[in-house]
């Protein structure tokens, strides 16, 4: 797996952009670091998000997380090799042949795709069995994937419910003035914590996993597509061909 530049740096300029703004116009960095107003954004968001989300679907968007900066490779061109030769071994030996190296594979989409292919099944049954797993693991991922979007959605409002937080804290303590700041600088900071959370990290997560997923369901459509081609008895350079359709 490589490690993703784009999304390391695209969040490390978003953050130079906002801090710099500010450090621009005069402002200080420990002015924008407040616990309180963290505290009040994040667990409000985590804990919103998290009564709507069965618990299945929550942990599986904690474990998609690290997709962002280490995506899972599907190369394409590598899957066209590979399909092409099997499609050469079939040709030459028979079906059977494939069943030789199934301790190799170790993903479980592929695995039951050679399988089946192996046990003779008719390439139309091939279609419709491998699209049933390709459809839920596009359900499955997608609503994963929707976690981080409702947490967008939430953020911004848990941050206001944060800056009025501070404005009572700040009308309780109008007859000492020394505690005005804390309460005024909570109710400021936790709007941009709500606000920034949203735009800057939950929509972006949601949308780059959604893409991955797009990625990895056409990476799948493309597999099945050459295992019905081998099924079906067509020329490994027609199978090639038609699978080089798919690469952008």
């Amino acid at each position: 797996m490589k490690f993703d530049f784009n999304s390391a740096i695209g969040l490390l300029l978003a953050l130079i952009g906002i801090v710099g703004g500010h450090l621009l116009e005069g402002g200080h960095i420990d002015s924008l670091l407040q616990v309180t107003a963290f505290v009040i954004v994040s667990g409000g968001t985590m804990g919103a998000v998290m009564l709507q989300t069965p618990v299945k679907v929550f942990w599986e968007s904690l474990r998609m997380l690290k997709w962002i900066f280490v995506p899972p490779e599907y190369a394409s061109e590598s899957l066209i090799r590979q399909v092409t030769a099997w499609s050469s071994a079939v040709r030459k030996d028979g079906l059977l042949v494939l069943d030789n190296g199934m301790e190799e594979i170790h993903d479980p989409f592929v695995k039951k795709g050679i399988q089946l292919l192996v046990d003779g099944t008719p390439s139309d049954k091939i279609r419709d069995m491998l699209e049933v797993d390709i459809n839920a693991f596009e359900d499955f991922g997608r609503q994963a994937a929707k976690v981080w979007e409702a947490a967008g959605g939430y953020s911004p409002t848990i941050g206001i419910l944060g800056a009025v937080l501070g404005l009572i804290h700040v009308m309780e303590n109008l007859s000492d003035p020394s505690k005005l700041g804390g309460g005024i600088a909570v109710a400021f900071v936790a709007t941009i914590y709500g606000v920034g959370f949203a735009n800057l990290v939950f929509l972006p997560i949601s949308n780059k996993l959604k893409t991955l997923i797009s990625q990895q369901v056409v990476w799948r459509e493309m597999l099945i597509d050459g295992l019905v081609a081998i099924a079906e008895g067509e020329n490994p350079r027609i199978i090639e061909e038609k699978l080089l359709g798919y690469v952008v």
